[in-house]
């Protein structure tokens, strides 16, 4: 499910997985993990923009199913441009899996959140569930993220982790449910690369990831 690390990868500062649940993946080019199986459950509004949101900025409302629990854990921090980058990420993180969901590779609220690199690896990410006809649903906790900021101001990195235990890809047609291998490690690991944009919004340029390297 890695994207991310669930069966998919991104490139550049940027991670992607390869379970089931696996999202855009890049960096050394090693396969996202898909997620597996979404649908049901009554979406729930996405959170509140933060503080740091620009002002004049109109962000898209990013809506999952309860079928889907995507949690972030630790996301916050006393560096209020550092909680930009995570408010952003997040976001768009979270607006993947809704396009995933909802069977919608060209997803506007993903672009809104990605560079036009980003947006070609968060497309093919997305349709490497979309094009199997299946969804995700189950959990999926995002955790240890670290943020750093280069001395441009525009330009960031983050890492995180995301555990695929209990997340499972579904077929929107037969109804079959898949989870990860049982000797797949289910911890993977992101590096994002991350743009600001000129409306000041921290976009993904590139993600890449590594199943396995989570510290334990």
């Amino acid at each position: 499910m890695a994207r991310r690390a669930f069966t998919m990868t991104t490139a550049a500062f940027t991670a992607t997985a390869a379970l089931l649940l696996t999202a855009c993946g890049g960096g050394d080019e090693s396969s996202p993990e898909d997620i597996k199986g979404a649908g049901g459950g009554s979406p729930s509004a996405s959170e509140p923009a933060s503080s740091s949101t620009p002002p004049g900025v109109n962000r898209p409302v990013v809506k999952l199913p309860s079928s889907f629990q995507l949690t972030f854990e630790g996301w916050t921090s006393s560096d209020a441009r550092q909680q930009a980058v995570l408010d952003d990420a997040k976001e768009e993180l979270r607006a993947g899996y809704a396009a995933i969901i909802a069977n919608d590779p060209d997803s506007e609220a993903v672009s809104f959140y990605d560079t036009d690199s980003g947006r070609a690896q968060s497309k093919k990410w997305i349709k490497s569930y979309t094009d199997k006809n299946v969804t995700v649903i189950g959990k999926l906790p995002v955790f240890d993220p670290e943020v750093t900021l280069l001395d441009d101001g525009t330009t960031a990195s983050l890492g995180y982790c995301t555990d695929e235990s209990e997340a499972r890809t579904k077929h929107r047609k037969t109804g079959k449910v898949e989870g990860n291998p049982p000797d797949m490690d289910p911890e993977v690991y992101y590096l994002v690369t991350l743009r600001k944009s000129s409306q000041g919004v921290w976009q993904n340029s590139s993600i890449r990831s590594e199943r396995g390297k989570c510290a334990k």
